[in-house]
């Protein structure tokens, strides 16, 4: 596999090694001991799905003060835009924000530490989403960044977009208090 380093830290975009013939093709999507090897986490407790349609946005979510997922996304049909925020009140890039096209086509997968915010726009006609969690969800420690936050300044590829009530009425960064935003783990 290989694997890309960001300009956030801590935020990757990993190829695995595709095995393809006649009949299709195979890949590993994870393997505790080579992710490990990397850095990365050998234990996820949580598997995500989600199918969408083209033009829907989904985030940003964070999990704060309890329980913050890391995440491991990829797309098994479609495209998506999908977007880290660094919402660790004490990190260097604090407010940043990187993005990678995620497909079924380029089977890149994309993860996404604890700390950051996460979301994704539907590109394709639809999108099936997998994303793998480091932690359990909590809806106590539930927590959404408004997704066109102009300080963010995030370049979303489509003008229009279908929101939950949830991330359409999120806060602005600026106005979350500190106490409920992450800081960097030792």
């Amino acid at each position: 596999m290989n694997i890309f380093q960001t300009r956030l830290p801590g935020c990757l975009v990993i190829e695995p090694d595709v095995h393809a013939d006649a009949r299709g093709f195979f890949y590993e999507a994870w393997n505790a001991a080579r992710f490990a090897a990397h850095g990365l986490p050998a234990q996820f407790v949580q598997h995500n799905v989600s199918r969408s349609q083209r033009g829907v946005l989904r985030g940003l979510h964070y999990q704060w003060p309890g329980n913050p997922q890391g995440k491991l996304v990829c797309v098994l049909e479609g495209e998506v835009y999908d977007v880290a925020v660094d919402l660790r009140q004490d990190s260097p890039t604090f407010g940043q924000h990187v993005a990678a096209i995620l497909s079924a086509g380029n089977r890149r997968q994309f993860w996404i530490p604890e700390g950051f915010a996460h979301g994704f726009l539907v590109l394709s006609e639809t999108a099936l989403v997998s994303y793998l969690c480091t932690a359990p969800y909590d809806r106590a420690s539930d927590c959404a960044l408004r997704w066109n936050d102009a300080r963010l300044a995030i370049d979303w590829p489509l003008a229009q977009v279908q929101l939950s009530d949830k991330d359409a009425n999120a806060p602005f960064l600026d106005a979350i208090p500190p106490e409920c935003l992450p800081r960097c783990l030792p």
